[in-house]
């Protein structure tokens, strides 16, 4: 019996669930918060990487869990106890139609860390694979969930990096996931390890439908607040909010400058950033801190901030191998 196909058949549809419109409208809140932290780090009220690093990138990867989470539970509940085509295909559009605006504008805007495959791209895709697996037996769906979510396991925790290729770098390729080295984005959410979540709320979902907790979620009403109403209109949440709070920082650091970093801090922060992609903090911070002395030694560094002197100089390889070879 396939998820599409369970003993929900000869039931009415589920009313909307008010609590769950409730979670995705706290979450698109919390979204924004943090796009406003970013916003405010691009004038200069925040240290360089804050909003990539630290505790800002859990928040962050836990905002977009919680979204990719509650798509798979949305897909699986929208779809019982009859596969809703038209409703998938207009939504669907919708979603396609938003990430590719976003992919065209931040391609103009900021060239080097264009938007080629964010969180809209990626819940357009999971929805496409959501809707096959709705035609595959439980089971198996379970089994999926479970071998995904133990790849992610031992990707990020039990040997870093194991499933990574430099054959994925590629942008045609890295939406997939595996990338060792992906293209710089300002919002990147393929489709590995995010399937995880996804997959998470898709088998949640089905394995609800066939008890009696939708019904009752659905009866607890709380589609009346503010957040539920947020909720339900996601998608132009998502769209509208982030022009109207980068406006807001641009504004605020009009009428209150911000001060000017330190560049030696700034670009600490840049290389330790870069480096711990693939080194430890300990040895980057070394190898950072090495380079950013021998910069100034040599009185480079100016000239390398401004973009006088380009990363593949040979003096700045000649120290960037010194520092490399050093003890550490």
């Amino acid at each position: 019996m396939t998820v599409a196909t369970t003993d929900t058949a000869g039931r009415p549809k589920l009313p909307r669930i008010g609590l769950l419109d409730t979670l995705r409208g706290a979450a698109l809140i919390a979204m924004a918060t943090y796009h406003f932290g970013w916003d405010i780090e691009l004038v200069g009220y925040l240290p360089p990487s804050t909003a990539t690093t630290g505790w800002m990138k859990l928040y962050a990867r836990s905002i977009a869990s919680t979204f990719v989470f509650i798509v798979g539970v949305s897909l699986v509940l929208a779809n019982t106890p009859e596969t809703r085509w038209k409703s998938f295909w207009k939504r669907l559009g919708m979603i396609v139609a938003a990430a590719a605006a976003i992919s065209v504008a931040t391609y103009f805007l900021t060239p080097g860390e264009w938007i080629f495959f964010g969180i809209l791209h990626s819940i357009a895709v999971l929805s496409v694979i959501g809707m096959l697996l709705l035609r595959l037996p439980l089971p198996v769906i379970i089994v999926l969930t479970v071998v995904a979510t133990a790849a992610w396991i031992a990707d990020t925790f039990v040997s870093p990096g194991i499933l990574r290729w430099p054959f994925f770098n590629p942008r045609y390729l890295a939406w997939i996931g595996f990338a060792e080295m992906p293209q710089r984005s300002n919002d990147y959410v393929p489709l590995f390890p995010w399937i995880v979540p996804f997959l998470l709320g898709f088998t949640s979902a089905a394995l609800a439908i066939r008890t009696e907790l939708p019904a009752k979620l659905a009866a607890m009403g709380t589609g009346s607040s503010l957040l539920a109403k947020i909720g339900r209109r996601s998608l132009s949440f998502y769209l509208i909010h982030q022009p109207v709070l980068i406006s807001i920082a641009f504004a605020m650091a009009y009428v209150v400058p911000p001060a000017k970093p330190d560049p030696a801090e700034t670009y600490l922060q840049q290389c330790n950033t870069s480096c711990t992609v693939e080194q430890g903090q300990a040895l980057c911070r070394s190898f950072c801190q090495c380079t950013l002395d021998k910069l100034q030694e040599q009185q480079l560094f100016t000239p390398f901030q401004s973009g006088e002197i380009k990363p593949d100089d040979g003096r700045i390889l000649s120290l960037a191998s010194e520092c490399s070879a050093a003890p550490q």
